[in-house]
């Protein structure tokens, strides 16, 4: 079995990067059973709660996280440094998601034979 990870570095709002991203991950889900998420980088931001892009004019998406349970993606992980970087602290997060440092994620991600950039 093919494992496939979606790493994300994308802010959430200004382009239908981030949205579309996590349209992909939700599709190729369907299509492997071993999928990883790694927020990096800006990528973390789409993890912060109490978002209002409304005030913006850009769409929420970030409810449809919650799919991510629905749908069995489990390996989900959050850069620790990144956050750190960020001036954010983990309890902002809208997910479970595992926090690693970022030589953990770069080991995580070797593991991968199908790396997705976002």
């Amino acid at each position: 079995m093919l494992r496939a990870a979606f790493v994300t570095r994308q802010v959430p709002h200004g382009t239908s990067l981030a949205r579309e991203t996590q349209d992909a991950i939700l599709a190729t889900s369907a299509l492997t059973e071993s999928l990883s998420v790694f927020f990096i980088g800006d990528g973390v931001y789409q993890l912060i709660s109490q978002q209002r892009p409304q005030m913006i004019a850009c769409r929420d998406f970030a409810p449809t996280f919650g799919l991510f349970e629905l749908y069995d993606i489990e390996n989900i992980y959050v850069c620790r440094d990144s956050l750190l970087e960020r001036g954010l602290c983990e309890a902002e997060l809208i997910i479970d998601a595992a926090r690693l440092s970022q030589p953990e994620i770069n080991q995580r991600i070797r593991q991968h034979a199908i790396i997705l950039n976002f």
